[in-house]
């Protein structure tokens, strides 16, 4: 079970509880999440399983979409509904795509943004969210996040609906809390459903009930994506077992340059049975060092 299952995460769930149910199924301790997501959160939450949870380096960075309904009429203390108004409750304006899209315009592209106080970002060490629970002033400097897209899907009265493509680290609940500033009636998160995250979809998620039941029939490994698998964009070196265990040993690696790109900076080594050895960093032509080894 070394490999990612993609799991597609109910509301009311952690991404904690997601990888602590997950480490029961699996029977290993070796689980970890690629990218947190809130309790009222559903959608796609990518789990590494054993060896490789090594790799989990190489996606903090990915790409992500979502779905989402922002509620115009009142600001939260979260910026989404779990948390407590901060604003009176008012009408919601009269929206209209015309109206909607100069207010949208600004979270298009690269811009500053300043993450929610509560969120997992950490200051001295400790999630903000940690300190604005205890009634602990939390200051967090804004960040450059990217939107590449964001389609408004619908309006339902003081409802909007939204799909957005962004870069990590955006967060959609401080998109709507803004957006609400901007409107001069307050605005939080009703509902967001992550569809992709990185290489990962909807397509290949599973609830977690249904990997309960794959578990008890001792099938779960048939939503296992194999470590071998995983960062397609990365060239493939098929290495033979005397290779396998200089890598093994820490020692570079050659590749031939006829089945890896010139200059490609990172390289997985497949043994002969098709499972992943190692990921190699380049340090001269065709020559890699490896720097995960599972």
């Amino acid at each position: 079970m070394d490999g990612i299952i993609v799991v597609d995460k109910q509301e009311g769930w952690t991404s904690h509880d997601a990888v602590n149910r997950m480490r029961r199924l699996a029977g290993t301790k070796r689980v970890g999440h690629l990218g947190t997501l809130d309790p009222i959160a559903t959608g796609v939450l990518p789990l590494v399983i054993g060896k490789a949870t090594r790799l989990a380096q190489f996606y903090t960075r990915r790409d992500k979409v979502y779905e989402a309904t922002i509620r115009f009429g009142f600001a939260t203390d979260t910026y989404d509904r779990a948390g407590v108004a901060i604003s009176p409750q008012s009408a919601p304006p009269a929206l209209d795509a015309e109206t909607l899209e100069p207010y949208l315009r600004p979270f298009r592209g690269k811009f500053l943004q300043t993450p929610p106080p509560v969120s997992a970002k950490k200051i001295a060490g400790r999630p903000a969210y940690e300190l604005a629970r205890k009634h602990i002033a939390v200051e967090l400097a804004p960040v450059e996040v990217q939107v590449y897209d964001l389609e408004l899907l619908g309006i339902d009265g003081g409802d909007i609906h939204v799909r957005v493509h962004c870069s990590a680290g955006t967060y959609l609940r401080a998109i709507a809390h803004e957006l609400g500033l901007a409107f001069g009636c307050g605005a939080h998160l009703f509902r967001l459903r992550r569809t992709e995250s990185g290489d990962f979809s909807l397509d290949c998620a599973r609830t977690l009930d249904r990997l309960g039941e794959l578990a008890a029939a001792d099938r779960l490994a048939e939503a296992l994506i194999p470590a071998a698998q995983l960062l397609p964009e990365f060239p493939s070196e098929h290495v033979d077992q005397i290779t396998e265990g200089h890598i093994r040993q820490g020692r570079d690696f050659a590749v031939s340059p006829f089945r890896v790109q010139k200059g490609a900076h990172y390289v997985k080594a497949i043994s002969h049975s098709g499972d992943l050895v190692a990921i190699g960093e380049i340090r001269l032509p065709n020559l890699y060092h490896p720097i995960v080894v599972l």
